[in-house]
């Protein structure tokens, strides 16, 4: 679904990854391996992000320590700062992203050069990393290791800032962007936080469940299946009553009921999210009523 929908794309589109690990080119490269047209230039990593960040801070030929993979200390030197390997050369900043080989001694450097007065810059906090095998530990929860040792929350660039989102924007000088993504609390909430409209899709980790409980600034604005809702109506991909289904609250309960023999899950969804989102957060649990509600949720994780 995701090829065919680029390639009906006729719009132009930015990739943003929190992941920090692979380099722009390695990202195009991959997207270019299942059919996707991608270049490096379409690209905006949360490394990319945190070196613009720093910008800020930083003046060309700073020293700076960076807890990640090689791309990422390419990055920093293409910015014009000079990669430490140790807190005893005294770096100004330090950058933290993701890169499986991260250990003790890694970590311990970075948390002397914070205690020492670098500035700490996080490409992403995500607790957890989707793998092939399951999810894995994410840069957020090495993140919070520093912070256990210095007592310093790092600047966070990744997703769900909206720094991101807004870089992306500006590359590609658009001025009512659409935010796509699959994670409630990075794609959408970043999304949200750039005051974007948002279109969540069900290809990822968070799901109809997750959907029906998130909190007002994790709500998309649309809700589709697949990225081939890119060309559905966008009032059809609107949270409300659809399919026939009706929703209504039961004290804090929402019964579902109604709906067609060819009605869909999410159309209910839809419906059920039209309610709930009405309250600042939705704990109660969902009755069904009728054969064609009770079918539909089948679906539902």
């Amino acid at each position: 679904m995701a090829v065919e929908a680029f390639e009906k794309n006729t719009l132009p589109v930015a990739f943003i990854t929190n992941n920090a690990s692979r380099g722009p080119g390695v990202v195009a490269e991959m997207l270019q391996n299942i059919g996707i047209a991608a270049c490096p230039e379409d690209v905006l990593t949360s490394a990319q992000a945190a070196i613009d960040l720093a910008a800020e801070y930083l003046q060309p030929g700073d020293t700076v320590y960076v807890l990640g993979t090689d791309s990422f200390k390419d990055l920093a030197r293409n910015a014009g700062y000079t990669v430490a390997v140790s807190a005893d050369e005294k770096p100004r900043a330090v950058f933290h992203g993701h890169n499986p080989e991260t250990g003790w001694a890694e970590l311990s450097e970075a948390a002397m050069s914070i205690r020492n007065g670098a500035r700490y810059f996080a490409s992403n906090l995500d607790s957890t990393l989707p793998t092939e095998r399951g999810l894995c530990v994410g840069n957020g929860s090495m993140v919070a290791a520093i912070v256990n040792a210095t007592g310093v929350h790092p600047v966070s660039a990744g997703k769900p800032e909206a720094a991101m989102f807004n870089v992306a924007a500006q590359r590609l000088g658009v001025s009512a962007p659409l935010a796509i993504g699959d994670r409630l609390n990075t794609d959408i909430a970043g999304g949200v936080a750039a005051d974007m409209a948002t279109l969540h899709v069900m290809t990822g980790v968070s799901r109809h469940w997750d959907l029906l409980r998130a909190i007002p600034c994790e709500r998309p604005t649309y809700l589709g299946l697949n990225l081939s809702d890119l060309f559905a109506s966008p009032s059809k991909l609107l949270p409300g009553s659809q399919g026939d289904f009706h929703a209504e609250w039961r004290e804090n309960d929402i019964e579902l009921s109604g709906g067609t023999p060819t009605a869909t899950s999410m159309e209910a969804l839809r419906t059920v999210a039209g309610i709930a989102w009405e309250r600042e957060a939705w704990t109660g649990k969902l009755l069904t009523r009728g054969e064609h509600a009770k079918r539909v949720i089948l679906d539902w994780e």
